[in-house]
């Protein structure tokens, strides 16, 4: 009965280090590239003008175009940069007041087919965009143009100033790779808070 008993241990040992051999393999590379990826964020140069009564606001964020990175997207990893604008009035003896947040989401991904980086940008009108090279793709994201946060009638009469800050963040993932992150899902890449007084 015992050596049953033992034999039955054995091929449940058996099959357990196989399951295990299995998810470690599944796991490399592409788990791991989209958990290494490296390089923050920056906020190189950002400023606000007033056109036709709206702040509109232009910038340019750095991203890190690492090998790490263009492997991660091949294998099925797509990317969120996200951009966090707010703009506070400052108050003397208490919290600085919020006048509006607003964010801006772009995603990128890497089509196998025309082999080639997609850019998909709500300021484009919802028409995806695709790059030869990540360093481009990675460019395009980087630049904001004119983008509209806040119409000066909101505007209180106190000083005011414009707080940005830019994050790389996994976005969604093939059915596959879902499954074997499951638990990767704080990751996330985050600059600095850049910034500047208000112009009237």
């Amino acid at each position: 009965m015992s050596g049953h008993v033992r034999q039955g241990q054995t091929v449940q040992a058996g099959r357990l280090i196989g399951w295990l051999a299995a998810l470690v393999v599944l796991w490399s590379p592409a788990t791991a590239r989209a958990e290494t990826l490296a390089g923050t964020p920056e906020v190189r140069a950002a400023f606000v003008s007033l056109v036709s009564g709206v702040y509109q606001l232009n910038a340019e964020i750095g991203y890190s175009a690492n090998d790490e990175t263009a492997a991660a997207l091949r294998d099925g990893v797509k990317l969120s940069y996200d951009i966090e604008v707010s703009v506070t009035q400052g108050r003397r003896f208490w919290l600085d007041a919020q006048v509006v947040a607003v964010n801006l989401n772009r995603e990128l991904s890497y089509h196998s087919v025309s082999e080639r980086f997609v850019v998909s940008d709500p300021l484009n009108e919802g028409d995806p965009q695709s790059f030869a090279s990540l360093a481009e793709a990675l460019q395009a994201i980087g630049r904001v143009k004119d983008w509209p946060i806040l119409v000066a009638a909101q505007v209180p009469a106190e000083e005011c100033s414009v707080n940005l800050r830019s994050s790389v963040r996994r976005g969604r993932l093939t059915g596959s790779l879902r499954v074997l992150m499951f638990w990767s899902d704080d990751w996330l890449l985050r600059s600095e808070w850049y910034s500047w007084s208000l112009p009237r």
